[in-house]
């Protein structure tokens, strides 16, 4: 997208809709500011389209968990394996510039509001509802453009900033802001709006309407106090960290407790791990932020595992997550001394996410497969299929396991909804933060009481999972491994591995996955793991700026590498 055509504001993208128990997001056509803000149903569904920009990664066709270690895509045809067989590049970038498209909508709704005329609206029984509700969306507005500048320097670093509505020769000029100017701006404006926004939004009475409609979807306090503590780590960490200012990891570390203190204050806490998906998942207890997808079957059909009626595999989760797992009574990693692990039952006595995210030979996956899974060689779900696990494993995470996509009885879509923000990242951001600011994972003082260590364990003893707790006396080497465990299992498929070994500078870790290879003699089973190796250049710690950008921006320079 050319961001000529990106910034320019003459007209207004408009999206009829409301926003009841989820946001529902219409086709829109482009109208004049004068036929917009003199209705109050066309301004909200202009504000409306502004949210219908917000990510997801559900598992798809070629999710970002398999342009990393987390999984692989089955098929060879999706373009996910771009990002480590050589072909990314300028002219293949897989641009994220279609988010100047939102926060041009953005600057355009926060320029034009203050002169929005409802006037011949203030008879209406509900004029005191929708104003309420107007007067709010400002902050809204100004906190969904703040997240996606976040999108765009995580990925890029320094980027194009405006907070203005540009002309054609004006944005064709934009020179790149340096990102820690960016990262200053969002963190500004998660402060300036976080009181502006509620907590709840079912808790506001003077909203009500006469139609009852109750507006759940938007964002609110908790998503502006997490994206701040979000945006904080990442300024502190290496990759735009260069000098380990410690300042930073203290900022972040303040952050994320914040975060924490205001989930404990408005009873948002840990639940079940098992409560994360499904049909509900944005009623669990620990969500801070949930984007609502809708009803649909698509991850199940492009996941189900080959060898079921209309199972298309997809996103197969590798060894080299599986090992992350550690043993669940000793809570030491498969390959330490005196474990447990037994390479006969590599899937015995392991941390219970394991079998709640990822599908093992033997077991029965979906609830709608007529046979227990077989991803051994010659097995009914393995290779050599066509377009079987080339891993030995299938993904259940964030996939409704009820879901029938036979043709006779398919039961249709089910919603979905896409985890942006959940109290347990805090915990481990918390972690992170104020291991790397205190230098040890014992570590407190006065402002921060809780210790590196002891942040992982409220994880860890999670009711459904009963982890061993990390112990005290941890070297740092040893702590920071087993956080990166820790971390890699507890978001795994969320959106967070792609990002996190950039951020951390740690890009050798995609050089090459682990597979396991599974074969059968009689009724015996021999696990061999293989090695695939991947291409990592150390330009891949930002995205490319796509080659037409710059062909029509003379200021506009490409990454480094690239």
């Amino acid at each position: 997208m050319k961001l000529k055509n990106i910034f320019i504001g003459l007209g207004c993208v408009l999206a009829f809709s409301s926003c009841t128990n989820e946001m529902d997001y219409h086709e829109y056509t482009v109208y004049g500011k004068d036929y917009v803000f003199t209705d109050f149903t066309r301004t909200s569904g202009f504000v409306t389209n502004i949210y219908s920009y917000l990510d997801s990664d559900l598992p798809s066709n070629g999710s970002l968990s398999s342009a990393c270690d987390e999984s692989e895509y089955a098929w060879s045809w999706s373009n996910v394996h771009d990002y480590y067989n050589g072909s990314w590049g300028p002219l293949n970038s897989y641009s994220l510039w279609g988010y100047y498209k939102a926060i041009r909508e953005a600057n355009y709704y926060l320029k034009e509001f203050p002169n929005a005329d409802f006037s011949e609206l203030k008879f209406d029984k509900d004029y005191q509802a929708q104003m309420n509700r107007f007067n709010r969306y400002q902050y809204e507005v100004r906190l969904l453009r703040a997240y996606y500048y976040f999108l765009l320097v995580r990925a890029y670093g320094d980027v194009p900033f405006t907070t203005n509505v540009l002309t054609e020769d004006e944005a064709n000029k934009l020179e790149r802001t340096p990102a820690a100017t960016v990262f200053q701006f969002i963190t500004d404006e998660c402060d300036a709006v976080a009181d502006k926004l509620p907590i709840n939004y079912n808790d506001l009475k003077e909203d009500a309407s006469t139609i009852g409609s109750v507006e759940t979807g938007r964002v609110t306090r908790g998503m502006a106090l997490a994206l701040k503590a979000r945006t904080l780590l990442y300024q502190a960490s290496p990759l735009f960290n260069a000098n380990n200012d410690l300042t930073l990891w203290k900022k972040a570390a303040e952050a994320s407790k914040t975060v924490i203190d205001y989930c404990s204050q408005n009873s948002i806490k840990l639940g079940k791990y098992s409560a994360l998906w499904g049909t509900d998942n944005w009623k669990a207890s620990e969500m801070i932020f949930v984007r609502r997808i809708g009803d649909t079957n698509s991850p199940e059909t492009t996941n189900f595992p080959v060898g079921m009626e209309n199972g298309n595999s997809g996103n197969c989760p590798t060894q080299t997550l599986v090992d992350a797992y550690e043993m669940k009574t000793t809570g030491k990693a498969w390959d330490e001394t005196e474990s447990g692990y037994d390479p006969q039952k590599p899937y015995t006595n392991r941390d219970p996410r394991l079998s709640m995210t990822v599908a093992v030979n033997g077991e029965k996956w979906p609830s709608t497969n007529a046979n227990l899974l077989e991803t051994y060689i010659g097995g009914r779900n393995g290779l050599p299929i066509s377009g079987a696990t080339p891993t030995g494993y299938y993904l259940k995470k964030y996939l409704d396991g009820t879901i029938d996509i036979s043709a006779q009885n398919s039961s249709g879509g089910k919603k979905h909804n896409w985890i942006t923000f959940r109290l347990g990242e805090f915990y481990l951001n918390y972690a992170e933060a104020v291991f790397k600011y205190l230098g040890s994972a014992d570590a407190t003082n006065d402002q921060f009481t809780m210790s590196a260590k002891d942040a992982v364990n409220v994880i860890r003893n999670r009711e459904d999972v009963k982890m061993p707790a990390f112990p005290a006396g941890l070297s740092n080497a040893d702590f920071w491994k087993k956080y990166e465990r820790e971390r890699m299992v507890e978001l795994a498929f969320e959106g967070h591995r792609f990002w996190d070994v950039r951020r951390w500078k740690e890009g050798d870790k995609f050089k090459s996955i682990v597979r396991m290879e599974i074969s059968k003699d009689n009724s015996n089973y021999t696990y061999n793991r293989v090695i695939k190796n991947r291409i990592w250049d150390d330009k891949m710690y930002l995205f490319p700026i796509p080659d037409v950008e710059i062909r029509k921006n003379p200021n506009l320079t490409q990454n480094p590498g690239w």
